[in-house]
């Protein structure tokens, strides 16, 4: 256990990694606490996700309205979003402008990696060592470098043979216009397959989609924001954001309350086809409150998108290679501007990978099994290993705990998803086990932040400069964790929610899914009652997290 009566002086209170979102927002509030802060960033500048994901239609699925920083009165109201998904240009453009506006960009190092993080236990502080070999040390150590920030290993068989284009979605290096013409590839229907696709084929001269699991992708319905809009949604901001702090994932909701067989099939419909044509994450799956739990209910939601598909997509073979087969929202649905349409245009055919694999590629075509397809340029749209991999990328250890993949070498084990146990003074923005991965992420970010400060502040009051999670409160948040998904069709489904898109990662699954709102209470509640679980300075309040659960259930 850590000496919690010898600290040494740091060179800052609190070192943090990455400038995106949760690194801008940790920074404002490190000033406003009158902390001294160093950032470091691997990019060239602020953006985060946002600076890398420049790939064509990269836009956010969150509505632009909401995903935004809520800190800042003044921000919310100098600030026009022009659509209501904003693409990727005009989202670094804002954190670009929170930058600015706030003088933010002076507590970061830019084109800086973190190589290691190491506690040093006698000295009460991290020492966190660069790329380019400089130690700083700071009290307390914040990651904040994102849930999908790291892209997942390029495991396509023989792509090093392959001597055309190459390029990845998630490190976007090239104009669309140098696919203009090419025979292309891309491999992969996630979220960015699923938004760059419909543009691809625009240019290429053929089109080969590579699929391996085809995924719900619902209508975006992606508009400009009139300036009556922009004017109510400013007017009212204090309210929108209060809904958005206590909702289920984020965003305002829209709660429904009834169940999907208790209505009749017509009724059933009707609501199925205002929703499909509302869309957004309030669409078809949030239009019952069992779609989600109940199997049987689903399957009339699922079937309902399985049937626009048939009707958008003429050819019924390939209509029937992108219908999924597993539960509508148990993995995040996609939002595209013209997605299934696209597999109606001569020049785009559709490859599935699930029943056989990519075998090899040569220098300008990709085998599978006896078939060759004949590319000059290739995709990559494969994704990330989400959560975990940034932070393991990160290369923390502590004399206690030894590493962070170590510790979590049988499954992530969090207190809140934003401490675990063996890394005192740690502390994960938007972690594993946190609501980031089914909510509007910006508002937990905030959230996060918020609660962090506030800990920090209370450990300093009581004179204590050591902060960690005890093993029980961690496992408490387990079970609690594991209990909530276990409740929803979230567990039946493989994806990259449990990590199995990653080979070897443990398939813990990666958030909290008993909603936004319940999470904050339960933060808010377990500050008042002084920290419950949580070691301060070698002393512990015992842990209660449970019993605060279900208090407020």
């Amino acid at each position: 256990m850590t000496d919690p009566t010898s600290p040494t002086t740091p060179d800052v209170d609190v070192v943090c990694v990455g400038a995106g979102f949760s690194g801008l927002y940790a920074a404002y509030k490190a000033a406003e606490q009158g902390w001294t802060f160093a950032g470091f960033e691997t990019a060239p500048d602020v953006g985060g996700t946002w600076h890398w994901n420049t790939y064509p239609g990269a836009r956010c699925d969150v509505e632009s309205i909401y995903y935004s920083y809520s800190f800042s009165e003044e921000l919310q109201q100098e600030w026009t979003w022009s659509e209501r998904f904003a693409p990727q240009a005009e989202i670094l453009s804002y954190i670009n402008h929170v930058a600015d506006r706030f003088d933010l960009r002076r507590h970061f190092r830019f084109n800086s990696r973190v190589a290691a993080a190491r506690w040093l236990p006698d000295e009460h502080l991290w020492e966190v060592t660069l790329d380019s070999g400089e130690t700083r040390r700071g009290r307390y150590l914040l990651a904040g470098s994102g849930g999908l920030s790291t892209p997942k290993n390029f495991d396509v068989p023989g792509l090093e043979n392959f001597t055309g284009l190459t390029v990845s979605t998630s490190r976007w290096n090239i104009s669309l216009d140098d696919l203009a013409g090419k025979r292309v590839a891309v491999i992969g229907t996630g979220s960015s397959g699923v938004q760059c696709i419909p543009l691809i084929a625009e240019v290429a001269e053929h089109l080969t989609v590579f699929q391996r699991t085809p995924n719900y992708v619902l209508p975006a319905r992606n508009a400009p924001l009139s300036a009556d809009v922009v004017d109510e949604i400013k007017s009212n901001y204090p309210a929108i954001r209060e809904e958005c702090w206590y909702s289920p994932g984020g965003i305002p909701d829209r709660p429904a309350t009834d169940r999907a067989l208790d209505v009749s099939e017509e009724e059933r419909r009707r609501r199925y086809e205002q929703a499909y044509e509302r869309s957004g994450f309030l669409g078809v799956g949030a239009e019952f409150s069992d779609l989600l739990t109940d199997p049987k209910a689903n399957e009339t939601a699922a079937e309902f998108v399985r049937e626009k598909i048939r009707q958008t997509v003429e050819d019924p073979k390939t209509a029937a290679l992108l219908e999924p087969r597993f539960p509508l929202g148990a993995k995040r649905s996609c939002f595209g501007t013209g997605y299934y349409e696209t597999f109606n245009r001569p020049n785009v055919s559709l490859v599935s990978l699930r029943d056989e694999p990519i075998t090899t590629m040569t220098s300008d075509s990709i085998i599978i099994g006896s078939d060759s397809y004949a590319v000059d340029a290739i995709v990559l749209a494969i994704g990330f290993d989400a959560f975990t991999g940034p932070l393991f990328a990160l290369n923390v250890t502590t004399p206690e705990a030894g590493t962070l993949q170590q510790a979590w070498a049988d499954g992530v084990r969090t207190y809140l998803g934003i401490m675990t146990a063996g890394f005192p003074n740690f502390f994960m923005i938007a972690g594993p086990q946190s609501p980031a991965l089914a909510s509007n992420v910006v508002v937990t970010i905030e959230q996060a932040v918020d609660w962090i400060a506030d800990l920090i502040a209370h450990a300093k009051a009581k004179g204590g400069d050591v902060i960690e999670p005890t093993t029980e409160a961690q496992e408490d948040w387990v079970k609690i964790t594991e209990a909530t998904v276990n409740q929803t069709l979230y567990a039946t489904t493989d994806s990259w929610y449990r990590g199995s898109n990653v080979t070897g990662k443990p398939t813990t699954f990666l958030g909290y899914v008993g909603g936004v709102g319940r999470y904050r209470r339960m933060c808010a509640e377990i500050g008042r009652r002084g920290y419950p679980g949580v070691r301060i300075g070698g002393q512990a309040v015992a842990p209660t997290i449970g019993r605060i659960d279900r208090e407020i259930a």
